[in-house]
């Protein structure tokens, strides 16, 4: 589900605004409290989440190269990598 959310884009069915902001994370730095809504909007677009304890849901990156960055979305432990593109 996470995986499939990561490679929606928000509005991506029409009338819902399920869909995860991926690109809003490639130039802002984490520090900017994004990291924090990102997450939050995956719990509301994907409930199961909430059933998770809060620090069971994290979010990293890795910049790769001066203008590469890569996202990952770790739910209990396992490591999601968003979609490039």
């Amino acid at each position: 589900m996470v995986s499939h959310w990561l490679g929606t884009p928000p509005n991506g069915y029409l009338g819902s605004p399920y869909g995860s902001p991926i690109k809003d994370m490639l130039q802002t730095p984490q520090a900017a409290g994004l990291a924090d809504a990102f997450l939050g909007k995956l719990r509301t677009d994907v409930p199961v989440i909430t059933a998770l304890p809060n620090n069971a849901v994290n979010l990293y990156y890795q910049d790769t190269q001066p203008d590469k960055r890569s996202i990952f979305v770790e739910v209990a432990g396992k490591l999601i990598e968003a979609p490039k593109g």
